[in-house]
Order: structure tokens, then C-alpha cells, then sequence
């Protein structure tokens, strides 16, 4: 037997509290963002995916105007970096409601990073940062889809491995990503499941077999 519920009944705050509990896990991309007056500000979203892959855009969503939204939208600029778990319980306090004046990277004792394409540091700790320009944003609701063109990915040498085929890539244990989960859950890297994707020419039954 199902539970039905719908958002009307339930009303925005509460059927966000389901959506994010059901909507898991959810990667987290810790934004770096510069304010027109030049304060760094750093702060994890959890709404964060892949949105476009020629040409490579990212997307994370602002519920509500926050600082990272509100300096993207004057400055065009921002950097995503990986939420690793070695730095949990400074991402957390990153999204500490800090006055905007004040920058979460001295704040929380982060290490500022001169980026490469873009003028929003990144976080030296992180073994990930992905340069991006605004590309668009996407109002919807009480939220904002932001969209960034990748313009440069800077990733420690030392998380790479060489596959038996020859490929050279990041390999998922040594980033050790964080997710979001529901409530104050969030989740490591747990066992990892390796499958290939079936073709269907290969697929049983094609051809009569």
C-alpha cells in the first residue's frame, strides 16, 4: 500500500522536506563565489548536477536569494569544488548564515586558491575545482537554477588511476565525495557496483536468438 500526498495538501515547506528525503543521494557542489565589493563566499548546494555536456555546463540551484546567487548574477563567475569527506565538518559550517560581508573561507580557516579563468578563489583543500561562467539562470519558483559553462578543472594529480584499458581518470575512493541525504543525513562513499551497459544488439532475444 502507497501513501499519496501532493504538495497542495501538504503545503512547500513539508513536501520539501519529502522531496529531500527521497531524492537521495544528492552530490554537493561547494560554491565559490566573489561579491561585486570583493568578499569570497563559500557555500555548499545540494541541488547540483551535470546540465549540459557540449559545451560543458554545470548546474546548482539557489532556494531562495542567497549570497552565491546574488554574486554570480554581478560577477558571472563562480567554481564548483568537491565536497570531500575529510572536510565535512567545514562544509557544514560553511553554510552557516554568515553575514555577507564576511567571507566563509577565513571564517570556517579555509585556503584561498587563485583560479586560472575566473576571479572567485578556490578551495585549496579540495582535490577538485571547476572554473565556471555564467552561462544562464533559470528562475523558478521560490528558486533559481544556475547554469555555468566550465571553463577550466583543476584536480590533484594523485586521485587519477589507470584503468587495465589504458584510461587515466579520477578514481572514486580517492575523492571520497560527501552527498546529501535527508533532515541533517549526509552520507560517504559506501560499496561501489560495477555493471556495463548493455547494447542492444547483445540484448537477449534480438535477432530471434
Amino acid at each position: 500500500m502507497r501513501k499519496d500526498l501532493t504538495p497542495d495538501e501538504m503545503g512547500a515547506g513539508p513536501f520539501y522536506k519529502l522531496l529531500t528525503s527521497v531524492v537521495v543521494p544528492r552530490p554537493i557542489a561547494w560554491v565559490s563565489t566573489r561579491s561585486a565589493g570583493g568578499v569570497n563566499n563559500l557555500a555548499p548546494h545540494s541541488f547540483f548536477t551535470v546540465a549540459c555536456v557540449d559545451p560543458p555546463v554545470l548546474q546548482f540551484t539557489s532556494v531562495g536569494r542567497k549570497d552565491s546567487l546574488r554574486n554570480v548574477s554581478e560577477t558571472r563567475e563562480f567554481v564548483i569544488c568537491l565536497a570531500t569527506e575529510p572536510m565535512f565538518e567545514k562544509i557544514n559550517a560553511t553554510a552557516t548564515d554568515f553575514p555577507s560581508e564576511i567571507s566563509e573561507f577565513a571564517e570556517v580557516g579555509l585556503t584561498e586558491e587563485p583560479s586560472a579563468t575566473v576571479t572567485p578563489p578556490r578551495v585549496a583543500e579540495s582535490p577538485v575545482a571547476l572554473e565556471c561562467v555564467l552561462h544562464a539562470n533559470i528562475e523558478l519558483g521560490n528558486s533559481t537554477a544556475v547554469m555555468g559553462r566550465v571553463t577550466h578543472a583543476a584536480i590533484d594529480s594523485d586521485v587519477f588511476v589507470t584503468d587495465e584499458r589504458g584510461t587515466t581518470l579520477p578514481d572514486i575512493h580517492r575523492l571520497a565525495p560527501l552527498a546529501r541525504l535527508g533532515r541533517n543525513e549526509w552520507s560517504r562513499l559506501g560499496e561501489v557496483l560495477e555493471i556495463t551497459r548493455i547494447a542492444y544488439r547483445d540484448w537477449p532475444g534480438h535477432f530471434g536468438e
